[in-house]
């Protein structure tokens, strides 16, 4: 009764914030107006996979067996940004420009949360909604990076993603603090997301791995991932992720 209970009050105040941003208009400024958020943060299965250990063992590490590849990540995994616009376009969202725009697009959007599979960052500059598509390809990798972890010898890790839909105003915001984030992004459709390469969420130290054999095994699956025509992976350097736009 309480679940449920809980579940009503967040479907009230959903709804109430939703009629909140239709009333907003198409005259208010973007930023201050934007009425995407975290509407349903109190829901108890997301906290319970929001809770991990502060950091990463970094002793007495086990190493584990991973793939080689012959060419480095940065010339693997290197789809160029006009194939992830272009994936973008045709399987994601209008571009979300204001509150109205929010909650009525065309194709239908779905939050991720923190789970078994996967943890969501802070997002400061994105939003954590993908299409449908793109939530289930961020499932799988979640998925087959943990079952092929367990298969090689165990560890309580799960990836991190650290960016998801991004707006008009939150792309200003980023492009304050970075130059080289473009005006147009694959993330604006709801397809694209980014999984951090040197940080990982960790549950338990019973088999403590390196970020790098771990960045590795990510690799893979991404990698074959990508093989199967399921998605388009960009490897940022600098800012230390793959950038992923799901496919049709």
């Amino acid at each position: 009764m309480k679940v449920m209970y809980r579940l009503y009050i967040c479907a009230i105040f959903s709804a109430c914030l939703m009629i909140c941003c239709l009333g907003c208009g198409n005259g208010t400024d973007v930023e201050t107006k934007e009425c995407l958020g975290n509407i349903l943060d109190s829901f108890e299965g997301e906290k319970a996979y929001a809770e991990h250990l502060p950091a990463m063992p970094d002793e007495e590490c086990e190493p584990i067996r991973t793939r080689h590849f012959r060419q480095t990540f940065g010339r693997l995994l290197n789809d160029s940004n006009y194939l992830h616009k272009q994936a973008a376009k045709t399987l994601g969202l209008e571009i979300v420009d204001g509150p109205y725009r929010a909650w009525n697009t065309k194709r239908p959007i779905v939050r991720v949360s923190s789970c078994e599979e996967y943890f969501v960052d802070t997002l400061t500059h994105s939003y954590p909604y993908l299409v449908p598509e793109a939530a289930d390809l961020l499932r799988e990798i979640g998925h087959r990076f943990r079952d092929t972890l367990h298969a090689r010898g165990g560890g309580e890790y799960r990836i991190r993603m650290t960016s998801a839909l991004r707006t008009s105003g939150t792309i200003r915001r980023l492009r304050r603090i970075n130059r080289n984030a473009v005006d147009t992004s694959a993330h604006q459709f709801g397809t694209t997301f980014d999984i951090a390469y040197n940080k990982y969420i960790c549950d338990g130290t019973n088999h403590p791995r390196t970020a790098n054999d771990l960045k590795n095994l990510l690799a893979e699956i991404i990698s074959d991932l990508r093989q199967e025509g399921r998605c388009y992976v960009k490897y940022e350097r600098k800012q230390g992720c793959f950038h992923i736009t799901a496919r049709q």
